[in-house]
């Protein structure tokens, strides 16, 4: 099968677009032609070596997480798939293979595509939706009426947060470039900050969940425009961010915390059932094909990015 790999970690370059084996599949895993995939930051972040603790030495590499695609075969295990089911999924952060015209994904990280999206439209949710999901939801305890703000509110993560907050009921303050307001507001923003005009922080507004969906700000220096249980969630693991968050769940008071997105069948049902009662949808900037990746990262990186980046594979 084609498929981009990399031998080693480094820039754009090491991104080698060359034939490789088909996988072998385990009793509980699917064999699935990959049509979609799509671009987040970990993927260039682990190209460069930012987290070779999680991922290893071990190459030949396949990059690549979320997927959408066909069902070939089913191992024998499997109960909910078989062949010929159109799914999307997620795979995991050490091992990855998404850029690649198959993949072996495990039966609990995959779900029935929405039957109205492209596949480019379906890859582009598993990683972005479920990680908003995740963080408003779970670590955020998200309810109706409450202030929420989303930092990188047009961003891959901040598109699917707004729309989310919304679907829970709550006030959602989005922060981007003035140039995406139209946009943002579509998605169900009730009030819009221009970053470049305006630091949220020294606003006079206080929210009951930050949702830092870029990772531009701390706990630190959110805990002012917090309420007094005001809840900042950040999508970056940094030390910090892990000294804040053991800190302040020893005590009362306004917390500090990380997602680990935790991708399940789950969670992708039901982001599927949204998407097909027309409640949410995504927001496609560019689609590249496989052979093209570099050039997709290279765009990514660029941090300008309006929504996501799909990359078309067959």
């Amino acid at each position: 099968m084609k498929a981009i790999a990399i031998r080693g970690y480094g820039s754009v370059d090491v991104l080698q677009y060359e034939d490789l084996p088909t996988p072998k599949i385990k009793s509980d895993q699917l064999l699935v032609k990959v049509h979609a995939s799509s671009v987040n930051p970990v993927d260039w972040k682990i190209r460069q070596g930012m987290l070779q603790l999680i991922t290893g030495y071990s190459f030949p590499k396949i990059l690549g997480f979320d997927l959408s695609g066909e069902v070939v075969e089913v191992g024998s295990d499997v109960t909910l798939f078989k062949p010929g089911d159109l799914i999307y999924a997620c795979l995991s952060v050490a091992l990855g293979g998404a850029y690649a015209e198959y993949a072996a994904v495990p039966q609990r990280v995959a779900a029935m595509k929405p039957a109205n999206m492209t596949h480019e439209e379906a890859a582009s949710l598993p990683v972005a939706a479920g990680t908003s999901l995740q963080a408003l939801r779970d670590l955020g305890n998200i309810q109706p009426l409450q202030s929420v703000l989303v930092n990188g509110a047009s961003g891959g993560v901040g598109i699917f947060a707004v729309q989310l907050a919304k679907i829970f009921g709550a006030q959602v303050t989005a922060v981007c470039s003035s140039k995406n307001f139209d946009l943002v507001k579509s998605l169900g923003a009730d009030r819009l900050i221009d970053y470049k005009q305006q630091n949220f922080i020294q606003d006079a507004a206080r929210y009951d969940i930050i949702f830092d969906a870029v990772a531009k700000e701390s706990f630190s220096s959110c805990k002012e425009v917090l309420k007094p249980n005001g809840i900042y969630i950040t999508t970056l693991p940094t030390p910090d961010a892990f000294v804040q968050g053991a800190l302040t769940a020893l005590i009362p008071g306004k917390k500090a915390k990380f997602i680990l997105f935790n991708c399940n069948t789950q969670d992708l049902t039901y982001l599927k059932d949204l998407i097909e009662a027309g409640k949410m949808r995504t927001v496609i900037d560019r689609t590249f094909p496989l052979q093209e990746l570099a050039a997709a990262h290279t765009y990514s990186e660029s941090g300008r990015t309006v929504g996501k980046i799909a990359i078309a594979i067959g």
